[in-house]
């Protein structure tokens, strides 16, 4: 029997209106920070629709070439700094004489370039570093006891003053050079990770006479900045130190 407009239409319908049924599932939208669930009815299909929406490919990278350069550029930026402030102070210094020949204003300008270095030391547990050992050249001080300023000149200390620093045992050793070539050596007794409390044992008189320490050489030493190259410290006396590294190799002798 042929089929007229109206019964073929009656019969698409029928055939077809299985198809639709509205759904209830979820339509899922994904994103990278989270997941939302919307319940809007859709076709009926056997399987869920699903949006995908992600930052392109391109965004993605260029996010990541933005952070990286940031920190690339801040820790450049940094160094700089350091670097910066570093060849102010060894300016500052030079003429100085250790600080013998410091005026108030030279001691201000000196200790206002060590609280900019001090500001962005990297070492923040300078007695756990390595940096720390090896011998030290005192470029400058506000320390009288070494500068001896009251003193005539030819009876000063002029030739150069080192210290050395041994991490692995704790010891300390200082050492005048012309005229006078006197030794003191001190443990090291650690108060925090970055002070400590020094206690002289021996002096040895121009270098060769050893005299026990009395007991009475006590004090106390922070290292407020460390690099491979500097050294900042202060004292319990407010006193500034100011080493430059000269011999990574050489240890306190025991």
């Amino acid at each position: 029997m042929a089929l007229t407009s109206s019964s073929s239409s009656f019969a698409i319908t029928a055939l077809l209106k299985p198809r639709l049924q509205l759904s209830n599932e979820p339509i899922i939208s994904f994103s990278p920070s989270f997941f939302t669930l919307s319940s809007k009815p859709l076709l009926s299909s056997s399987k869920p629709n699903v949006k995908i929406n992600f930052f392109s490919s391109q965004t993605a990278v260029s996010l990541k070439w933005r952070t990286e350069a940031s920190i690339f550029s801040g820790l450049f930026t940094k160094s700089k700094d350091i670097k910066t402030l570093k060849d102010e102070l060894f300016d500052a210094i030079a003429p100085l004489d250790r600080g013998a020949e410091a005026a108030p204003e030279d001691q201000q300008r000196v200790d206002q370039i060590a609280l900019k270095l001090e500001a962005l030391n990297e070492i923040k547990e300078p007695l756990k570093s390595n940096l720390l050992n090896g011998k030290w050249e005192l470029l400058y001080t506000t320390s009288q006891s070494l500068l001896q300023t009251k003193r005539p000149k030819f009876l000063r200390p002029n030739g150069k003053i080192y210290q050395a620093i041994n991490v692995d045992t704790l010891r300390a050793q200082n050492m005048e050079t012309w005229p006078f070539f006197n030794q003191a050596t001190a443990n090291l007794v650690p108060i925090n990770a970055r002070r400590v409390a020094v206690k002289f044992d021996y002096f040895r008189i121009a270098g060769l006479i050893p005299i026990k320490s009395p007991g009475s050489g006590r004090g106390q030493l922070e290292i407020t900045y460390l690099d491979e190259e500097l050294r900042i410290s202060r004292g319990n006396r407010e006193n500034l130190f100011i080493l430059k590294m000269v011999d990574p190799s050489y240890r306190v002798p025991l």
